[in-house]
Order: structure tokens, then sequence, then C-alpha cells
């Protein structure tokens, strides 16, 4: 296979992962091009590698920006923004944990402490009680993951998961 066709099938794959983290295709992609990419890129170089419109490119580079995963730099003489990918996976990961955290698991959270102290009595409201019950041990317990996963270096973690087998 050829550098060009194995970055295409790197990017395209990146791309379909990124849902799998709660964001969009071509952010995900944007990213894949960032992180192969040996230097810093202008929004132009974006858009040409993935034929997309400058607003997506815009929308979607401001994003990765917000999640911490791509960064702005600027070249002498150049009035262009240029950008470079988190390359280092295991900052990638905690950076993605970190924001998923924030984006999906802190309203889970919020929405379960508000709707805890139900008033009533009955089958439903037994049962809902048992269900939010559930769903906040659940939640809590995923945090304190998160929270470990951010916290660890990259040989401490994966030898603590090994001693957990």
């Amino acid at each position: 296979m050829k550098l060009e066709e194995a970055q295409q099938k790197f990017i395209q794959g990146w791309g379909q992962l990124g849902a799998s983290w709660g964001i969009n295709r071509t952010m995900a992609q944007i990213q894949a091009v960032l992180l192969l990419s040996p230097e810093a890129l202008c929004t132009d170089d974006i858009m040409e590698k993935l034929q997309i419109s400058r607003g997506n490119a815009n929308m979607n580079i401001r994003e990765l920006l917000a999640w911490g995963v791509v960064y702005k730099s600027f070249k002498p003489g150049d009035r262009k923004e240029y950008y470079y990918s988190e390359k280092d996976m295991w900052d990638l990961a905690k950076k993605i944990s970190r924001e998923r955290k924030k984006r999906e698991l802190e309203p889970l959270v919020r929405i379960l402490s508000d709707v805890k102290g139900i008033e009533g009595k009955g089958a439903e409201v037994d049962e809902f009680k048992k269900v939010v019950k559930s769903a906040d041990h659940m939640a809590k317990r995923a945090e304190s993951v998160l929270d470990l996963v951010m916290k660890l270096d990259e040989n401490i973690f994966f030898k603590w998961m090994a001693k957990k087998k």
C-alpha cells in the first residue's frame, strides 16, 4: 500500500472512530489530517485535503480547538492561522475523556441529582427511584474511572490495568 492510500484509509477510519467520541466525521477527519501532517496546516490546506467548504473547515477547527486536541500557530510573515494536532495518543485520550465527561457525564449527574428527591408512593415511584439510584451509581463509577484515566500517566495506567485481570 502506498503512503497516500494508507493516509486516506487512516483519515476515513479516524473519521468513523470520531462518532465513538461523540464528534462528527468531518471533525475527526480534520484531526486525522493534522495528526498525519509533519507540519502545521492552514485552513486552505485542510479544505483541499478533505474537499470540504471553508465554513465546514472553520466550524470543525474551532470545535477541535475547544476540545484541546488541536492548537493554533502562526508563521512569521504570514497572516494565516496554522493548526497542528496533539500527537501524543495518551494525552489525546485524556483530553477526549475530559471533554466527554464534561459534555455527557456531568449533565447526566446533574439531571439525576435533580430528580432524586421525587416524592410520592407506589410502584411507579419505587421503580423510578430504583432506576435513578442505579443510573447514579453507574455515573459515579464512570466518573471515577475517567478521573483516574485523566490523572495517571500511561505507564502507571497500563500497569494498574494489568493487575486488575
